[in-house]
């Protein structure tokens, strides 16, 4: 799987260490920025990753920025993509099976690294359930921006 990763410089420092984690687990990882701690501007990073997953660069995301709100925000704008905001594990895994997310949203400045990592995790291992998810999220209209 390729998976595209990008933050702003609140979320630089968790980007860089999910990163390598996320390389050691085998999958293919494409940074889109940023790389410094000076103020950078988020929806510029949040747009090139969904314009990765809606071109099939990337199968998937981690977006992360302060309150990871920026980056949801942004990235929910984009016709295909499903941005899921998560502080900890049990959001991670039911944004992706109820809400089929295929871009986590992590809130760099309100949980630890530790609980960012078990997030990813559990976002990673969970699969979109059909059922009722499958028709709720086929009734979330597609973004015209």
């Amino acid at each position: 799987m390729i998976i595209g990763i990008c933050s702003d410089h609140a979320g630089v420092d968790y980007k860089a260490r999910l990163f390598a984690f996320l390389k050691k687990k085998g999958y293919t990882v494409i940074d889109y920025g940023t790389d410094t701690p000076e103020s950078v501007d988020y929806p510029d990073f949040a747009h090139q990753l969904a314009r990765a997953i809606e071109s099939g660069q990337v199968e998937t995301g981690v977006a992360l920025c302060g309150t990871g709100n920026g980056m949801a925000i942004t990235l929910n704008h984009h016709p295909s993509i499903r941005a899921g905001l998560a502080w900890n594990k049990d959001i991670g895994r039911l944004i992706k099976e109820h809400n089929h997310a295929n871009v986590l949203v992590l809130p760099a400045r309100f949980i630890s690294y530790r609980t960012a990592l078990k997030t990813l995790n559990a976002w990673l291992e969970a699969r979109p359930e059909g059922g009722r998810h499958e028709r709720r999220v086929s009734k979330i209209p597609v973004s015209t921006h």
